[in-house]
């Protein structure tokens, strides 16, 4: 909860009722935690706000790149040195929750690309651990087996954007090699039943004598999908037909959905305004530098382009000839 600090959070009531096996780490550490099989090490890289890391004087004066890579260093600075106290005769995990380079995002892309931070997988991958377990992002992937760098996603859809993810969580088995002598280290993903979203589109025809027959029959083809899914139904259709759409209707065939939105994209018809002139009395020429001024273009620009359309145009004339 980065923006919560000296506020009450979600992960205080592990604490509070002092729930069994789990562990909440608020800042980077080294956890030694007591199993069936014996002790495993997990570091903890708790999402880290640029205020905790750096000091105004440590950005002054720096652009955004700058900082970034000032970021980068420090947290890998933190790995490297908790790493360094580990014990080798023990499983060791680094549980991360950062932006790792090369990762293939979802639904956060949008908002994360360009304004945070992030790792390169080398920073993360160092031989200390065993496993590396990544949060942050929010699909499932393997970005390296040697450690095994993993993120396991999220066990919910949030949107759209995650629609045909599979969700789900990985088990992991840190097991000694007597070949080796070191540890090998498995690991396996099992998928779980999450919400479904779903996505129609739907174009129609300015020739379409009832649009909204062809939106219930397109949407009925996909009745077992849209029962108890998020469903979002992007509809494109012409100006002159957006009035003869029965919203009512696409609402009760919709009602089995848990959840569903409506998005209309109106085409519009675009003119080139000229006046009073019609197609008919206008030259190509003409037609050209009319468009140039609606666009706003320079009148140097337009004087290069006239020539070219200009020299175009004679040519045209001469082949017809």
């Amino acid at each position: 909860m980065p923006n919560a600090i000296g506020r009450a959070t979600t992960t205080e009531i592990f604490d509070t009722l002092a729930v069994k096996n789990v562990y909440v780490a608020n800042r980077p550490d080294i956890h030694n935690i007591p199993t069936a099989s014996g002790t495993i090490q997990i570091v903890s890289l708790p999402w880290l706000r640029r205020s905790a890391l750096l000091s105004r004087e440590d950005t002054r004066n720096l652009d955004f790149e700058n900082i970034n890579q000032k970021l980068q260093q420090t947290l890998t600075d933190i790995i490297t040195t908790r790493a360094a106290k580990l014990d080798p005769a023990l499983p060791a995990i680094l549980a991360a929750h950062v932006w790792v380079t090369g990762a293939q995002v979802g639904s956060e892309s949008l908002m994360s690309i360009g304004h945070e931070h992030a790792l390169l997988p080398s920073n993360v991958a160092q031989p200390a651990f065993d496993y590396v377990a990544l949060g942050h992002i929010h699909k499932h992937q393997v970005l390296s087996d040697n450690p095994p760098v993993v993120y396991a996603g999220s066990l919910e859809r949030v949107d759209f954007g995650e629609e045909n993810d599979e969700k789900g969580f990985y088990i992991v088995d840190i097991e000694p090699d007597p070949a080796t002598g070191k540890r090998r280290v498995s690991f396996k993903f099992h998928p779980v039943n999450t919400r479904r979203f779903l996505t129609i589109n739907i174009a129609l025809e300015p020739d379409d004598l009832d649009p909204t027959v062809t939106m219930l029959r397109a949407i009925s083809e996909q009745e077992e999908k849209v029962r108890d899914a998020v469903v979002r139904l992007n509809v494109t259709l012409p100006s002159e037909l957006e009035g003869q759409l029965r919203d009512n209707d696409l609402r009760n065939v919709l009602k089995e959905a848990h959840y569903f939105t409506i998005a209309r994209d109106i085409q519009r018809e675009t003119r080139l305004r000229l006046g009073n002139r019609t197609a008919e009395d206008i030259t190509p020429l003409e037609a050209l530098k009319a468009w140039m001024e609606s666009q706003k273009m320079p009148p140097e620009r337009q004087e290069i382009l006239l020539e070219y359309g200009e020299k175009l145009m004679d040519d045209l004339d001469r082949a017809n000839y």
